[in-house]
């Protein structure tokens, strides 16, 4: 993760300042590009200013990948793109602010703790910021006015991987939330809950702490044998569920959502049984484009209503077709 997308120096730096140094334009030009970055000449329209506030924690890489795919599409557009985080719902909203203040031109907001961001977004939207969701929050997306919601329906992902379990005769899961209060998390697992036959047991451990995160695992498997699944919620937990297998002696098959290279590594080596993509490169890439066809031309992608990023299963199967790809940041 680059310094700047830590969240203690973002919330220094851009809300408790005028949020100046927290942008980016696609990248650096001394860097090579990978291949899907597009290049060429940017749109030869007025330079906008789109800012995007998520809730990552530190060393979280599924934002890498979304912020990978604002990137390229502010290349493309014209656009001066910025990124703050915070982890917290409230520090979060104050990240929103600051750049409310500084009268940005469009904003790109996560909603996994709504009752947090309602207001802030709302105060946007009423001081003429057009407003898109990402990956968090979606059913909350027109309570908010936001133009739209680009990512996945979290519940009908839960049972896609509900119903994948069960046609593994799995009997007994362990859902693993990483953060307290985020609705999407909690929806996954209710999702799983409701399409799976067997029974599904929820784990709450603290995400930025990932040693003891794997020792919370561990300490479930070994004193529950019965658990033959472990669903993990984001990439970097998956690794910790194997971990905790290996060392709790569970014959657990360990499945997750999102992807990241670590992930296909282990997909490829049959250490995971299946991930869920939703496409983060998709969810910044769109939700740009999103903001800046609606400034230039008043268009609304997907007509207000939102736009789906995921499901889809990814097996060992896939891994050829996307082991490149994950390595170039864009899956």
């Amino acid at each position: 993760m680059r310094t700047l997308r830590t969240a203690t120096a973002l919330l220094a730096m851009c809300a408790l300042a005028v949020v100046t140094g927290c942008s980016s334009s696609g990248g650096k030009e001394s860097e090579e590009k990978p291949a899907g970055s597009g290049g060429g000449v940017p749109a030869a329209t007025e330079r906008l200013k789109i800012a995007m506030v998520t809730h990552s924690g530190e060393g979280d890489t599924f934002w890498d990948i979304v912020q990978s795919g604002a990137e390229v599409a502010a290349e493309k557009d014209n656009v001066d793109f910025l990124y703050a985080a915070h982890k917290e719902g409230k520090e979060q909203a104050q990240l929103v602010q600051a750049y409310i203040d500084q009268k940005v031109d469009g904003l790109i907001v996560t909603l996994a703790k709504p009752e947090a961001l309602t207001a802030v977004v709302k105060k946007a939207v009423a001081a003429g910021i057009p407003v898109v969701t990402i990956n968090s929050g979606g059913e909350f997306q027109r309570a908010v006015g936001a133009l739209g919601h680009i990512g996945q329906d979290e519940t009908v992902a839960g049972e896609a991987v509900g119903q994948a379990l069960t046609e593994r005769n799995r009997k007994k899961a362990l859902c693993v939330i990483h953060e307290q209060g985020n609705v999407s998390l909690e929806a996954r697992c209710a999702g799983v809950k409701k399409a799976f036959r067997g029974s599904v047991e929820n784990l709450h451990v603290e995400g930025v702490n990932m040693p003891q995160s794997t020792s919370s695992i561990e300490a479930k498997l070994q004193s529950a044998k019965d658990i033959d699944t472990v669903v993990t919620l984001g990439a970097p937990f998956a690794a910790a569920s194997v971990k905790a297998k290996a060392g709790a002696g569970s014959a657990a098959e360990v499945v997750t959502f999102d992807l990241n290279a670590e992930v296909i590594k282990q997909l490829k080596a049959g250490e995971i049984g299946f991930a869920v993509d939703q496409q983060p490169y998709l969810q910044g890439y769109l939700a740009v484009d999103q903001l800046w066809l609606h400034q230039v031309n008043r268009n609304t992608v997907g007509g207000g209503r939102p736009v789906l990023t995921g499901p889809a299963l990814i097996t060992e199967k896939d891994v050829p077709a996307l082991e490149e790809l994950t390595a170039e940041g864009t899956r």
